[in-house]
């Protein structure tokens, strides 16, 4: 265990059961805020943070690695199992990828179904709320700083007010847009990552060609995402006449930064590339002025990979837009604890609401009780 962070939370080490039991002085109203990704599961208890200057306050937080638990409800009894006895948590948001289908929250890319019903009987669960993984984030970037983040592209023009973009690569590639408003801002979760792969030289367009092999239909997600770096390399493998050594996105990114492995690092410039034009494309789509946030879990391990590449070429190659995409900064965010404070924010709007918002998938804001 290991205390602090600039904000005086209790902070557990990510690994099986390292939390330990906590004696906190709690504020009335706390409830659980779980961010849950393919890889880690984000867990926090928090509380409404009444100074405003962000929605919530983290007072005891634990990332779990989702492949070494049964299920999402074993996640949450064992935080839920390290708290104060006298702590009763009657609410919980979940932010996921995926949609909501009766009782299940369906997404690929977990390692297990979800049951809602499952985690409200199990845990007592009275009011249980679930958004989008990247509509939380995006929510999250409300209350970042500079210091939280890395300029890939910065501006001399002052922040403009509009449209923020969030996306990122991870186990999937996800998007969502910050609409800014009064009394809240308004998230839109989108499906950006599943639209069609669009090549930019001819070593995409045969790396495209390579892929549509076995597939119908080949998206973005398809090469931007820890699966998708690995599709790149098998496929600059075959286009290399050579055969692939690598089965795992983390050794095509550990063998590309050490520049052991050329197939991997011509990957990985491959995919900086690729993000940069994407990037650009959905900038232009949502009118993204406010800026964009670039996160996800592989950004960060290939920050001044990614700094150096041809993203800043890509993002700008747009024409007669170029100019407007001049305008626009993107900063590298870490993800850490902002998809917590994300869904707890977003639970927050919704009790401000008198949680009226109901929905089928995951980006809808869907409300359980």
């Amino acid at each position: 265990m290991r205390q602090g962070n600039d904000e005086g939370m209790t902070v557990a080490q990510s690994g099986n059961h390292s939390l330990e039991a906590r004696r906190l002085a709690l504020p009335a109203g706390v409830f659980l805020a779980a961010d849950v990704g393919g890889t880690h599961a984000r867990i926090g208890l928090v509380s409404g943070d009444p100074d405003g200057t962000r929605p919530v306050t983290v007072l005891q937080y634990h990332r779990y690695a989702c492949a070494e638990w049964p299920s999402l409800t074993a996640v949450l009894q064992d935080f839920v199992g390290q708290l104060d006895r006298s702590v009763h948590v009657s609410r919980c948001a979940v932010a996921s990828a995926g949609y909501v289908l009766g009782d299940a929250i369906v997404n690929d890319n977990l390692p297990w179904p979800v049951s809602i019903r499952d985690i409200r009987d199990s845990l007592g669960i009275e009011q249980l709320a679930v958004v989008n993984d990247f509509e939380a984030v995006a929510y999250a970037t409300q209350f970042l700083s500079q210091a939280d983040t890395t300029a890939v592209i910065d501006t001399d023009a002052l922040p403009a007010e509009g449209p923020v973009l969030v996306m990122g690569p991870g186990t999937g590639l996800g998007s969502a847009v910050l609409l800014p408003g009064k009394p809240h801002a308004t998230v839109l979760a989108t499906e950006a990552g599943q639209i069609a792969l669009a090549p930019g030289n001819e070593r995409e367009i045969e790396i495209l060609r390579y892929l549509a092999r076995d597939r119908a239909y080949v998206s973005f997600e398809h090469a931007l995402s820890g699966p998708g770096l690995l599709n790149l390399y098998r496929a600059l493998c075959a286009l290399r006449g050579q055969a692939p050594v690598l089965t795992l996105p983390s050794q095509v990114t550990q063998s590309a930064l050490e520049r052991s492995d050329d197939a991997a690092v011509e990957a990985l410039d491959v995919f900086c590339g690729l993000l940069g034009s994407f990037v650009g494309d959905l900038c232009l789509l949502y009118g993204a002025r406010g800026g964009v946030f670039l996160a996800g879990g592989i950004l960060p391990q290939i920050r001044d990979v990614l700094l150096a590449s041809s993203f800043r070429q890509r993002f700008f190659n747009k024409g007669v837009m170029r100019a407007f995409l001049q305008q626009v900064p993107v900063r590298l965010m870490e993800h850490g604890q902002h998809g917590v404070i994300g869904a707890a924010g977003l639970f927050l709007d919704l009790q401000d609401g008198e949680g009226a918002l109901t929905g089928s998938r995951a980006g809808e804001s869907a409300v359980t009780r």
